[in-house]
């Protein structure tokens, strides 16, 4: 890419995608292309493909997706199947049609088995069973890596794709309905100190999670941008932190931060989720100089502070 490069930013209001767009700008790229949910449906084929034959865009970020929790994840499974795949096939679609140079496609951890080796590496996607309480989300998310493979099989395109552990931070959702667990925790903490009530919390406790800073991933996505190709980088790469911590020992860091003394109660009869979910980065670090560099704490006070000024 260089700085007069038409980029288009699918997802730019979202967690990943505004951090994204962040940087692109701090870099210096002006060029850069961006349109709101309500402005493009991503979902609607006709509507996707005019949008790129206007503006053929010559780079693509394709960070727009439905996303949830475990909650929103197996209510709707067949929402977030399929419009995930209508947002991943349209604008992979569209990107092959228009010329596009290079499109980074943004997965998720969810696609790798439910009970496989930790740390999870690229090798072992499809290998076992799924985790059934985000299966379709994950099945959706799998399509999109292997259009992007065979259209760089078949087509020669350069479509690649980059796989982050669980994220956080600014522009998240924290909707009880719909948020992943920690802006869930975020919220419920705050709300629960604001009434002095108790806290009730899904599951045991016990998975570790993987938690990745929204802006150390976009610094991720755009070195793979500007520096690797999809023959240097294979089907997918992983993006993750390096260390893991149990959702019991995330809940305590959380209520520190946020200042609850009361009482924790652990809804056991909910579900887990997957075990664990760790990722080996060591092919990442072979391929671009790259280190996250945000430690959980202060992520998560960085991430409380901005929660607090949307309440406000």
């Amino acid at each position: 890419m260089n700085k007069t490069s038409t980029i288009y930013i699918a997802g730019h209001t979202g967690l990943v995608g505004s951090a994204i767009l962040r940087l692109l700008r701090k870099k210096g790229y002006e060029n850069l292309l961006v349109r709101s949910h309500a402005e493009l449906d991503l979902t609607d084929q006709q509507k996707t493909f005019e949008f790129f034959r206007v503006h053929r865009p010559d780079y693509v970020f394709l960070a727009a997706a439905r996303v949830g929790g475990i909650i929103a994840n197996s209510q709707y499974q067949a929402d977030f199947l399929y419009q995930n795949i209508c947002i991943a096939t349209n604008v992979i679609r569209a990107s092959y049609d228009c010329g596009v140079k290079k499109l980074l496609n943004l997965g998720s951890s969810c696609i790798y088995p439910r009970n496989t080796e930790q740390p999870m590496k690229e090798s072992q996607l499809l290998t076992s069973e799924l985790e059934p309480t985000n299966e379709g989300y994950a099945v959706a998310k799998i399509a999109a890596i292997k259009m992007c493979r065979y259209f760089n099989e078949q087509y020669g395109t350069n479509f690649i794709s980059v796989m982050p552990s669980n994220l956080y931070g600014q522009c998240d959702s924290f909707n009880q309905a719909k948020a992943h667990v920690l802006p869930a925790l975020i919220n419920k903490f705050h709300s629960a100190a604001m009434n002095r009530t108790d806290v009730v919390l899904m599951g045991t406790g016990s998975p570790r999670r993987e938690f990745l800073y929204a802006d150390d991933c976009a610094s991720a996505c755009i070195q793979i941008m500007e520096q690797c190709g999809a023959k240097d980088m294979g089907e997918i790469v992983n993006v993750g932190y390096g260390s893991d911590i149990t959702i019991r020992e995330l809940a305590k860091m959380v209520a520190e931060i946020v200042g609850y003394q009361g009482n924790v109660i652990w809804d056991t009869l909910k579900p887990d989720g997957m075990p664990r979910k760790l990722l080996d980065c060591t092919k990442i670090q072979s391929l671009i100089d790259w280190q996250p560099k945000m430690p959980l704490r202060e992520g998560l006070k960085r991430t409380y502070r901005w929660y607090k000024k949307t309440l406000n």
